[in-house]
């Protein structure tokens, strides 16, 4: 019984070399899915077999009929005359596989066909987009907004949906329809309606992969970002080395007149970005991360970690920050506990 053509063949071929769906595994899912809807449409529960030509398209249904003297039709059962037609050695007690005409089940077949392929694609669609992501936990991507729903952003990222949660959101942005982002994939999770990408514009690393984009001197491993501490929309220190002594680490970061750090500080919407030259010598480093504040001198508590940091009444307030921000992202940089002094006016925190 011909119910499919070779043009489906075909486009069964053409699916396996665009959505890398082997062609036998949807000839296999196919004959499954005519199976059911044989069995749906024809009241027939079991003893029944499909079989689907690769080659040429062509579908064979088969019943397993009994043969009998008198065959019962509402029973599997096949008189002995009828069963020697196919196989001229039958005999009563066989059990033979004869093939059922239908022209009915053309229709069928054809709605099937159309359901399975348009299903399998979609699993493939799937699975492919989860694999184009999975390895890429922790890289940056560049997302245009699409839609809102709550306060939830969903940004186009490709060949997927990035959800950019109200968390990994920077507050003070304004995510506008068709506005470009870079921003960090976090998690890459399998659902049944695809592969779920969690993105953020407020996680820490998306600075780090913003430096790398923007100063090959730190993709190429030359210069090193030591620690980060953010708080997003608002300020981020960032410390670096250098690997090779010929290289400024601060310099390289900031770019001939301010173009890499400007660069990056417009990706992020004018948030504003302290480059902090890193030190083995906690007391320097230190010192250094309370910039632009300069600091007079810097005691150690080496079991406590904590540092006392003297300075002059008049740096005090520049050394503390607005709301004690600037401290407080020194000692996320340092991880240092911090408390700040004026040279011989007591101290503040």
């Amino acid at each position: 019984m011909r119910i499919l053509t070779k043009d489906l063949i075909i486009a069964l071929e053409q699916i396996e070399r665009e959505k890398g769906i082997p062609k036998q595994e949807l000839l296999e899912f196919l004959e499954a899915a005519l199976l059911t809807a044989y069995r749906k449409n024809f009241g027939i529960a079991k003893d029944i077999k499909i079989e689907i030509n690769e080659k040429t398209g062509d579908i064979r249904v088969f019943s397993q009929k009994e043969v009998v003297a008198e065959p019962d039709k509402s029973l599997p059962q096949i008189s002995l005359e009828e069963a020697r037609k196919i196989n001229p050695k039958a005999k009563l007690g066989d059990v033979l596989e004869v093939e059922i005409p239908s022209r009915e089940f053309g229709r069928i077949a054809a709605q099937t066909a159309k359901q399975v392929i348009f299903q399998k694609i979609k699993e493939a669609e799937r699975e492919a987009a989860y694999q184009e992501y999975a390895d890429k936990e922790g890289e940056l991507l560049t997302g245009v907004v699409r839609r809102r729903e709550g306060q939830t952003v969903y940004l186009d990222l490709g060949k997927a949906e990035g959800l950019l949660l109200p968390k990994e959101q920077v507050p003070g942005e304004r995510y506008e329809i068709g506005g470009r982002y870079q921003v960090l994939l976090v998690t890459v999770q399998k659902t049944p309606r695809g592969p779920e990408l969690i993105v953020s514009r407020a996680h820490p690393t998306l600075v780090l992969r913003l430096f790398e984009l923007e100063v090959p001197e730190i993709f190429e491993g030359r210069v090193e970002i030591k620690s980060i501490a953010r708080e997003p929309g608002q300020r981020t220190k960032v410390a670096v080395a250098s690997r090779e002594e010929r290289i400024d680490p601060v310099g390289a970061c900031v770019g001939p007149k301010g173009s890499r750090i400007q660069a990056i500080v417009r990706e992020l919407r004018g948030e504003r970005i302290d480059i902090i030259r890193y030190s083995k010598d906690m007391k320097e480093f230190i010192a250094n991360a309370l910039s632009p504040a300069k600091i007079n001198r810097v005691e150690l508590d080496e079991k406590n970690k904590m540092a006392k940091v003297f300075v002059a009444p008049d740096q005090l307030s520049l050394a503390i920050g607005k709301e004690g921000q600037n401290a407080r992202l020194a000692a996320k940089l340092t991880n240092w506990k911090i408390d700040i002094q004026s040279e011989g006016e007591g101290s503040e925190k």
